[in-house]
């Protein structure tokens, strides 16, 4: 049991260094453009196919990872210039329609260009395997180095938003937007590097999970909802809250997925006590939101309007 939960808590937190990932550049869309982005979770499966596509053409996973940020960025940047800033000035009603719109277009280009059936990016040789962790445990070292890189991209986000002029920009930004264009600052050339941050945090992971699981439209439907959840719980426009939220999020999902039906086995009968945990687990991610709603409204980091 115990090494069930240990394996259990190192899946818990590779999905959290995912979630954070996705949920940095979205939290940070949100509380300094006051844009509702829908299409965010566009942005992973677009990461995905793109490593998947240059990894193809290359035969190179590292070739691919190194093609698919540039391609990130100019995907980002083109899609703020053609949309996201023809919505800032709208409603919030306005940016959801228009964003789920982008949605849709993005499904259908994406089965247009590579079809419908799910391509897969091989596993680097050098982070194929496992290691040993106690006993006869073994976990994937592929899972541990994106273990390794999130904690890592988190690691680079605090020391920029916290100590460089852009991060001064970002906070400000943050906190009073009309200020900060008051003083002189080029709010839309700062919205378009928030968003473009954003769009490559999610495309890296988009393309750090394409070795783990298969690359397939809709992909990112499925990540978005865990997303706007780590959003609420971290603090709008917190990295720090998006980096706790994602973690506590991700290995509540996990445990409670795999130790829900082994704790009802207690009082119910196996199959009952199956099937209850298995309706009970996708819950618990909403209970602990509604738990730290209740304690702190505006989220674990996040600041009162």
């Amino acid at each position: 049991m115990m090494n069930l939960f240990i394996l259990q808590l190192l899946n818990g937190v590779q999905l959290g260094v995912l979630l954070f990932l996705i949920a940095a550049g979205l939290t940070l869309v949100f509380g300094i453009m006051d844009v509702i982005n829908l299409a965010h979770g566009v942005l992973y499966m677009v990461g995905a196919y793109l490593i998947a596509t240059f990894a193809a053409v290359t035969g190179s996973f590292w070739w691919g990872l190194l093609l698919m940020l540039p391609a990130a960025v100019a995907v980002g940047l083109v899609i703020e210039f053609l949309v996201m800033r023809r919505l800032y000035a709208r409603s919030h009603l306005d940016q959801v329609l228009a964003t789920f719109g982008l949605v849709i277009m993005a499904n259908e280009a994406v089965k247009m260009i590579w079809g419908t059936s799910p391509l897969s990016v091989p596993m680097p040789d050098i982070l194929s395997g496992s290691v040993p962790l106690m006993g006869p445990l073994q976990y994937p070292v592929y899972r541990i180095a994106v273990i390794v890189a999130g904690l890592a991209v988190a690691l680079g986000l605090f020391v920029m938003v916290n100590y460089t002029r852009v991060g001064m920009l970002l906070r400000a930004g943050a906190t009073n937007r009309s200020t900060v264009s008051a003083l002189g600052v080029d709010i839309n050339r700062l919205f378009a590097i928030v968003f473009t941050l954003g769009a490559v945090l999610a495309c890296l992971a988009g393309a750090l999970v394409a070795p783990v699981l298969s690359v397939d439209t809709g992909m990112g439907e499925s990540v978005l909802i865990l997303t706007f959840v780590v959003v609420v719980i971290g603090g709008i426009g917190s990295i720090k809250g998006a980096f706790l939220g994602a973690l506590l999020v991700a290995v509540v999902d996990t445990l409670g997925g795999v130790f829900g039906p082994i704790l009802l086995r207690e009082v119910l009968d196996p199959s009952a006590a199956s099937q209850v945990g298995r309706m009970l687990a996708p819950m618990l991610v909403y209970i602990l939101m509604a738990v730290i709603l209740f304690a702190k409204p505006a989220g674990l980091f996040g600041s009162r309007a």
